[in-house]
């Protein structure tokens, strides 16, 4: 079996299940992963949840948890792992992304 070109870490996988019971989406929904021009290196991260993927959507399952990926996009997140940290200063989803160069400090926007 190939490897998703994206991958959730084991606690990627239990927060976003976590939220998605929370927000009380129906069994169509899932994490949307993209990649938008901005920030101060140039591209960030958005993470949302959509009630169902697009046609055009490529559509990555890890556990019963779904995540939609848009074409354009996934040109910048293949091969990026996705994880969920939390320390005594902050918690959130941490993007591993081997194509990006360069990132700034917050972690939310990188160049490619």
């Amino acid at each position: 079996m190939a490897v998703p070109m994206v991958q959730l870490t084991e606690r990627a996988i239990a927060r976003v299940r976590e939220l998605l019971g929370k927000e009380q989406l129906p069994p169509t929904s899932g994490l949307r992963l993209a990649v938008q021009g901005g920030g101060c290196s140039g591209l960030t991260y958005a993470v949302r949840f959509d009630s169902q993927p697009t046609a055009r959507d490529k559509v990555f399952e890890f556990e019963g948890v779904r995540v939609f990926v848009d074409p354009k996009s996934l040109i910048y997140l293949a091969g990026t792992q996705l994880d969920y940290k939390t320390d005594l200063m902050q918690s959130g989803f941490v993007f591993e992304n081997p194509h990006a160069s360069k990132g700034c400090g917050c972690g939310a926007s990188f160049s490619a």
